[in-house]
């Protein structure tokens, strides 16, 4: 099996991303950025769900492995357990598929357990990151790109009037 450590992070942490969070690949106005939510939403949601899907598989056959190892070995339904391993394996797929897709658009997955998106905007030749929560209807806050999720602010005036640099 595949490490899923970088679903948990998000897609600029991927192996072979070539992509550096503090240089984004483009920037987005804030309404270009609330334009894009209802596609960014439903990638977000097909990745989280081949996130569970895979940790739930996991979680099986993990309990398997323990049953065996503590029985001294175990009759197994080998069939069942391949199909298990082919839908965990479609299930990353998807998942991965999901997060490039976001990836490509020049968005940022910050955290895919609570679906948190970040979207760069430059403002006044700064670039800042528009911050948006699955949950939420519109993007409402924006940090620095050193600050994260904890030192998000309200959208003021200077922000929501960006244009986009490139």
């Amino acid at each position: 099996m595949l490490p899923i450590d970088w679903l948990l992070i998000g897609s600029c942490h991927a192996p072979a991303c070539g992509r550096i969070d503090s240089m984004p690949a483009r920037t987005f106005t804030l309404d270009e950025a609330k334009m894009l939510l209802p596609v960014l939403e439903s990638l977000l949601r097909a990745a989280i769900s081949g996130k569970k899907l895979m940790e739930e598989v996991d979680g099986e056959l993990q309990e398997l492995s323990h049953r065996i190892f503590l029985n001294g070995g175990t009759h197994v339904d080998v069939v069942a357990v391949a199909r298990r391993k082919a839908e965990r394996a479609k299930a990353e797929q998807r998942a991965k598929d999901a997060l490039a897709e976001i990836d490509s658009i020049g968005v940022q997955v910050k955290d895919i357990d609570i679906g948190l998106l970040d979207f760069p905007c430059e403002v006044d030749g700064k670039t800042v990151l528009l911050c948006w929560k699955m949950g939420e209807d519109s993007i409402t806050h924006w940090h620095g790109t050193d600050e994260g999720f904890a030192g998000r602010k309200l959208i003021d005036e200077r922000i929501a009037r960006s244009k986009r640099a490139n």
